[in-house]
C-alpha cells in the first residue's frame, strides 16, 4: 500500500514561503520554474525529433531563397511593384504604413515576418510536447520577437526617422520628457498622465444615485429614476472586482447605467471595496454572501414583491452564475433573468490568460500573497499587457517616447489605470477552483458545502461575448450553451473585453450578431453560430433593453420606488466611498 505523502514541516514553510515570495518579486510575479519546464519539454523533444529539425532547416532555406528573390526583384523593379514574401496577418498593424514599403525598411519588415513565421513553426507541432508547454514556448517566442521588432527601434523605424528629420529631433526631446514624467509618476505612485481629467464623481461615475447599503465588502448604489414611470422589475448589476465598477458608468455618453435609467429601468449596482492586508481572509463565499446575496436582499427590501433581472460583468458574471445556480438548487425564485457580459463559466479553454495559470505559477502567487495579504493591481496589469503587447506596450512606447506624442486619454483609459487589489484567499480559490480545476463547469463548485450545477438554471439568459477578447475569449464564453438547457440569447459584438461592452448607441462603428437558442433546441458549434447568426450594425445595448422588456413579468409603467427603504436609509451620494479607495 502506498504511503501517504509527508507534509511539510513548519520550519520548511517558514523558510520556503518568504524565499518563494522573494523569487516572485524578483521575477515580476512570473514563475521561472514554469517557463523553464516548458522550455525544457520543448527543447528535449525537439532534440529527438530529426524529422522536425529537417523540416525547420528546409523552411529556413526556403525563406532565405524567398527573401533573396524579393531583394533582387526590388532592386530591379522597385519595392512598390514587387509582391511581398509574406503578408502580415490581417490584425497586424505594425507595418501598415506606406513607409514600410520603402527600401531598406521593406526588407527589414519582410525578414522579421519570415522570422516570426519560422519560430511559429519551430514551437508548434513538436512530437511529445505538452499542449500547455507548447503554448507557453510559442507565447514566449512571440514576446521576444515583438521586443526585437524593427518597428520598436529608432534606427529601423522609418516613421520615427522621418519625424525626427522633419522635427529636427524635437520629438525625441518630448519623448525623453514623457519618459521622465512616467518614471516620476511610477516612483511616486501617481496616476498615469491625463487621468486627472477624469475624476470619479465629477467626470465619470456621475449618474445620480444613493448608496443604500454598505458592509465590509460592498456599497450598493441605487440610481435615481430619469423617467416618470419605470419598469416594475429592477436590474441588479454585479461588476468585476478586478477593477472599479464604473466601467459601466463612465462619462455620460458612454455609461451603460445611465442608458438603462433613461430607458425607464430601476438600476442597482454593486461597488466593491478595494481590499487591503486586513481583508486577506475574504473568500469566494464572502463575495457571494456579502456581495451578491446581500445586494439582492437590499433590492428586495426596496422593490418588494418583484423579481430581479441580474447582470454580471467578467468575474462578476462568473460569480453571478454561481449564485444563480445555487439559488436554483435551493428553490430561490427571486431572479427573473440572468445576463452575463464577457464572463466565463467554463475555464477549460480560457485563452492566453491560461498561459499564466498552472500549479507552479499559482503556488508562487500564493507565497507572495501570504506576505502581502493581497495581489497587487500591477501584477495583473503586467499579464494583461503581455497578452496584447503591441497595443498596450510597444505601440505606446514608440508613440510616446520616440515620436514624442502622448496618446490622448479618454474615460475608458482612465478607468483602466484606476486599478484594484485582490484578497489573497479569494484569489487563490478563484485560480484553483475555476482555472486549474474547472470546478464550475464540472459541477463540483461548492456553495454552502454543496456543489452547484449550471444546468439547474432555468431562467432566460442573455450572454454577451466580444470578438477580440483576450481575457474571456468569446468561444469560451459561448460554452454556457452546453452547460444549461435554459433559453439563451447570445450576442457577439465587435471590440474587446472592455471596449466591446462599452458600446453606446451613438457609436456607429460597432456591429453585433444575435441569436437565441430556445429551451430544448440543440446548440450550434461556435463557428457554425458565427456563420449563421444575423448581423446588425450599431450597439447591442438597445437589443438588451428590448430583451429585458420582453422578459418582464410585471408592469412596464409603475411609479419609481423610493430611494432606500425602512432600515436601509441612503448613506451617501453616488458613487460612494469604496470606489475612491486607492
Amino acid at each position: 500500500m502506498r504511503a501517504a505523502p509527508v507534509p511539510s514541516s513548519p520550519t520548511a514553510d517558514l523558510i520556503d514561503l518568504p524565499f518563494h515570495a522573494a523569487l516572485a518579486r524578483a521575477s515580476n510575479s512570473l514563475s521561472l520554474a514554469s517557463m523553464q519546464l516548458a522550455l525544457l519539454d520543448w527543447a528535449l523533444h525537439l532534440s529527438v525529433s530529426p524529422g522536425k529539425q529537417l523540416d525547420l532547416c528546409r523552411l529556413a532555406l526556403t525563406q532565405a531563397q524567398q527573401l533573396e528573390g524579393y531583394i533582387r526583384n526590388c532592386m530591379g523593379s522597385g519595392p512598390q511593384n514587387v509582391c511581398l514574401c509574406v503578408q502580415p496577418p490581417a490584425h497586424d498593424r505594425r507595418f501598415s504604413a506606406d513607409e514600410w514599403r520603402l527600401w531598406p525598411f521593406n526588407v527589414l519588415q519582410q525578414s522579421f515576418l519570415l522570422t516570426e513565421q519560422w519560430w511559429d513553426a519551430a514551437t508548434r507541432g513538436v512530437w511529445g510536447v505538452a499542449k500547455h508547454h507548447e503554448d507557453v514556448v510559442a507565447f514566449a517566442a512571440r514576446q521576444w520577437l515583438d521586443m526585437m521588432s524593427p518597428g520598436n527601434q529608432m534606427a529601423t523605424n522609418p516613421i520615427v526617422l522621418r519625424q525626427t528629420f522633419e522635427q529636427r529631433g524635437t520629438n525625441l526631446v518630448r519623448g525623453a520628457l514623457n519618459a521622465l514624467d512616467d518614471l516620476e509618476r511610477s516612483m511616486s505612485g501617481a496616476p498615469a498622465a491625463g487621468t486627472e481629467r477624469f475624476v470619479v464623481g465629477r467626470d465619470v461615475a456621475i449618474t445620480p444615485g444613493k448608496v443604500v447599503l454598505r458592509n465590509r465588502l460592498i456599497e450598493l448604489i441605487q440610481y435615481a429614476p430619469a423617467t416618470g414611470k419605470v419598469q416594475a422589475e429592477p436590474i441588479l448589476i454585479v461588476p468585476a472586482w478586478i477593477m472599479k465598477y464604473y466601467i459601466l458608468d463612465l462619462s455620460p455618453e458612454n455609461s451603460l447605467i445611465r442608458y438603462l435609467v433613461e430607458q425607464g429601468h430601476t438600476v442597482f449596482c454593486i461597488s466593491w471595496k478595494n481590499p487591503d492586508e486586513a481583508d486577506r481572509a475574504l473568500d469566494m463565499d464572502d463575495y457571494l454572501k456579502l456581495g451578491v446575496f446581500a445586494a439582492l436582499d437590499a433590492v428586495n427590501a426596496i422593490v418588494p414583491g418583484q423579481r430581479v433581472h441580474a447582470a454580471g460583468y467578467c468575474l462578476g458574471g462568473t460569480l453571478l452564475a454561481i449564485a444563480t445556480a445555487a439559488m436554483a438548487r435551493d428553490g430561490d425564485a427571486r431572479l427573473a433573468s440572468m445576463t452575463l457580459f464577457a464572463a466565463q463559466t467554463d475555464f477549460c479553454e480560457p485563452g492566453e490568460l491560461g498561459l499564466f495559470i498552472d500549479e507552479a505559477q499559482v503556488s508562487l502567487l500564493e507565497a507572495q500573497m501570504e506576505q502581502t495579504g493581497y495581489l497587487r493591481a500591477s501584477q495583473m496589469a503586467g499579464a494583461f499587457q503581455m497578452l496584447r503587447s503591441y497595443d498596450l506596450l510597444w505601440s505606446r512606447l514608440v508613440g510616446e517616447y520616440l515620436l514624442g506624442d502622448r496618446a490622448p486619454m479618454n474615460d475608458l483609459m482612465a478607468w483602466n489605470a484606476d486599478a484594484t487589489r485582490m484578497p489573497a484567499r479569494m484569489h487563490s480559490q478563484y485560480l484553483r477552483h475555476l482555472f486549474l480545476n474547472d470546478d464550475l463547469s464540472e459541477g463540483h463548485y461548492p456553495v454552502n458545502g454543496k456543489p452547484v450545477v449550471l444546468n439547474d438554471i432555468d431562467l432566460p439568459i442573455f450572454v454577451v461575448g466580444t470578438l477580440t477578447d483576450h481575457v474571456a475569449p468569446w468561444r469560451s464564453v459561448y460554452k454556457l450553451h452546453h452547460l444549461t438547457e435554459a433559453e439563451l440569447t447570445f450576442v457577439l459584438t465587435s471590440g474587446g473585453h472592455n471596449a466591446g461592452i462599452v458600446s453606446p448607441p451613438a457609436n456607429s462603428h460597432r456591429r453585433f450578431q444575435l441569436q437565441t437558442r430556445h429551451t430544448g433546441e440543440t446548440s450550434a458549434a461556435p463557428d457554425d453560430w458565427l456563420a449563421s447568426a444575423p448581423a446588425t450594425d450599431g450597439s447591442w445595448w438597445p437589443a438588451w433593453h428590448a430583451w429585458l422588456v420582453a422578459h418582464a413579468s410585471g408592469s412596464t409603467a409603475v411609479n419609481p420606488p423610493s430611494m432606500g427603504a425602512p432600515g436601509l436609509p441612503p448613506l451617501a451620494e453616488a458613487p460612494g466611498t469604496y470606489v475612491l479607495e486607492k
